[in-house]
């Protein structure tokens, strides 16, 4: 059984080497707990049975009611279970609940399927400029 939670405690070690597995590069040493609670509206941790950290997503906003699905991971273990799609679930509500009105995300094309037909997002224009 896999759980959910908004907000939910972790350690940085433990969202890197998720992180580092999800995105395949090396784990980095990135401090987690300050970027979110400097820059993020919230994220969401999943967990299994064991308490292992199987499933992660950020939630990054602009302050008002725009909110944005980023880094989205889950554990290689745990993939095509459905794990994903209640990330993003609960991150919808937990947005939903601080008064967003939008909740965007950007993607690579290999992931189409995930966030349109698994998530119910929908497809619009938008733009992008490379930095």
């Amino acid at each position: 059984m896999i759980t959910y939670e908004w907000r939910g405690a972790f350690e940085d070690p433990e969202v890197n080497a998720l992180h580092a597995e999800g995105f395949g590069h090396p784990v980095l040493d990135i401090g987690w707990h300050e970027q979110l609670h400097g820059h993020s509206l919230g994220w969401v941790c999943a967990r299994d049975e064991d308490g292992a950290l199987v499933g992660f997503v950020n939630v990054a906003w602009d302050g008002g009611v725009h909110a944005f699905v980023l880094d989205t991971v889950v554990a290689g273990r745990c993939r095509r279970r459905g794990v994903g799609a209640g990330l993003v679930a609960r991150a919808a509500q937990g947005a939903r609940d601080a008064h967003c009105e939008w909740l965007h995300v950007d993607f690579d094309d290999e992931h189409r399927g995930f966030y349109f037909d698994a998530c119910g997002f929908r497809e619009t224009a938008a733009g992008l400029i490379a930095l």
